[in-house]
């Protein structure tokens, strides 16, 4: 009895272990050209005395006909144990598919996509992959089924060949891309190629959120029958959640009815956005008046919302008081949005920056850079501009640096003499995230006209670094700077205003700071609130 249950035991673990390239799905795709198989695993080992059973595959082109399916039918087909191969598979194989054993029988639809010829890998047949910065990458290149006969391996990214075949590191940013494994193999003289591609995206760390569903809780829906409809189930979620249809379901299945494949996009807040399609044709009476559930399930339970086919023509029947009712909170909520959208505009900056504080925003931690600005002013000290060389050198570090904890570069300060200036100066502004300009009647000359070159540069052809204008003096035209200032956003140019823009809590440096990258503030403890008064010439 032992040695039996021994026996048993290691047939079912011996059948596991086949199942690790079945096909489970029903519904399968594949790229003409390339090898394909279909493979089909029992759910228990056969035993001794049914070893002998025939197996039989057979294929449907769309009329309930199937027709066994041998070599000699095609050349380009093989068939040994519970698998049907493909050498290799063309478009004209799309069609279901049957394996069948005595009295297991199992289906499959096959479709048949064409390949790119314009690339190495083809866009419709992509895993994607999500993988947080400094968190594990690993790209491993196998094959299972066919391991035993590939003859070599190639991996490409972006169509482009890397020396290794397998990657496993942790993930940067610039590891974003299409990564290709290749894999060549021999069948009967010929050479055949097999590409697994993977579409891989580095996002920031990402913290859960409960999934919320989009749009009414209920929605009544109107239609007429025997046209067709289609239904938005979209959420935001996690990774891991789900998002599904529940509707109505007898005994057999509405062959009208059909749930596309889930479509989900990663948010610039790391979050997901997931949107499932209910197509339902040809409406007749028993897909009214009943809901079609739109859920969203997580670790932390789940939420629904329903929608409701009717008639069109009973849309029109609501009572008059009723009518009169949902225009007067249609009304009032078009009175809110407008409200609050006119306070938002108002109130951009306030709120930007409150979001900021309230979140803990912090864009410097992994961008490389140095410095959160670099400063350029006339450096040089005369009577007749000595306000504006005391504004840029004392009054913009005290306040940017020591109140609200950001790390500026300042020429005089921070270069040691000597040097080669050019280079020195180009070099701080690649490692600055801003470039702010403290503009008057006698800024241009020689010393800052590169500063300028670099800055422009660095904003408009390599998108590097943004330009933040302060208005020091009032002048009528900016002739004096290079054309490419056209280019910027007016709404980057500050005036500085002495006897309005003292206080932190004034509009410039709330409107500076909204300029600036967003940093968490570490504000100084002894700082005075009100700045000291320049001297009026």
């Amino acid at each position: 009895i032992n040695c039996y249950r021994l026996t048993i035991v290691l047939k079912l673990l011996l059948c596991l272990s086949l199942e690790e390239d079945c096909t489970s799905r029903s519904n399968i795709t594949a790229v003409e050209g390339e090898p394909f198989y279909l493979k089909h695993c029992p759910f228990v080992p056969a035993r001794e005395n049914e070893t002998a059973t025939k197996r039989w595959w057979y294929r449907s082109n769309g009329s309930h006909k199937r027709v066994e399916l041998n070599p000699a039918t095609s050349p380009r087909i093989t068939l040994w144990d519970y698998v049907l191969e493909f050498w290799p598979v063309e478009l004209d194989d799309r069609g279901e598919y049957f394996f069948q054993k005595g009295n297991d029988t199992r289906g499959w639809q096959l479709n048949i996509i064409r390949r790119d010829k314009h690339s190495c890998f083809t866009e419709k047949e992509v895993t994607s992959k999500t993988v947080e910065v400094k968190k594990a990458l690993e790209i491993t290149c196998e094959n299972r089924h066919y391991q035993n006969r590939i003859n070599s391996t190639a991996l490409y990214k972006n169509c482009e060949k890397l020396l290794e075949n397998n990657i496993k590191k942790n993930a940067v940013f610039e590891d974003q891309g299409f990564y290709s494994c290749v894999f060549f193999l021999h069948h009967n003289g010929k050479l055949f190629n097999i590409t697994k591609t993977y579409n891989i995206t580095i996002g920031k760390d990402s913290n859960y959120v409960a999934p919320m569903l989009l749009g009414p809780k209920l929605e009544y829906v109107p239609v007429e029958l025997g046209k067709e409809v289609q239904l938005n189930c979209s959420a935001l979620l996690n990774k891991n959640d789900a998002l599904y249809w529940i509707f109505k379901n007898d005994d057999e299945p509405d062959p009208n009815i059909h749930e596309w494949t889930e479509m989900r996009t990663r948010t610039s807040e790391g979050k997901f956005h997931s949107s499932r399609i209910l197509h339902i044709k040809n409406i007749s009476k028993n897909n009214l008046n009943f809901p079609y559930n739109c859920t969203v399930t997580s670790s932390g339970g789940k939420d629904t919302n329903s929608v409701i086919l009717v008639l069109k023509a009973d849309m029109a029947d609501i009572p008059g008081h009723v009518f009169t009712k949902v225009m007067i909170v249609a009304f009032s909520i078009l009175v809110v949005v407008v409200g609050l959208v006119i306070v938002g505009v108002m109130y951009r900056v306030d709120l930007v920056l409150f979001y900021r504080h309230f979140m803990g925003r912090d864009e410097t931690l992994t961008d490389g850079k140095t410095y959160d600005a670099f400063v350029s002013y006339l450096k040089e000290c005369r009577p007749e501009n000595g306000e504006e060389y005391t504004f840029a050198v004392e009054i913009l570090p005290r306040v940017l640096e020591k109140h609200f904890g950001y790390k500026l570069c300042i020429f005089e300060r921070d270069v040691m003499p000597g040097g080669a200036v050019v280079d020195e100066i180009h070099s701080l502004i690649e490692k600055s995230r801003r470039l702010i300009i403290v503009l008057s009647k006698s800024y241009m000359s020689n010393e800052v006209r590169y500063e300028l070159e670099s800055g422009f540069h660095e904003a408009l052809v390599e998108r590097k670094i943004k330009i933040i204008l302060i208005e020091f003096t009032p002048f009528k035209d900016f002739t004096f700077l290079p054309q490419s200032l056209k280019l910027l956003k007016s709404h980057r140019v500050l005036k500085w205003k002495a006897d309005e823009s003292l206080s932190y809590n004034s509009r410039f440096w709330k409107n500076l700071l909204y300029l600036m990258p967003a940093k968490i503030v570490k504000p100084g403890r002894d700082e005075s609130e009100i700045l000291p008064i320049l001297s009026k010439p």
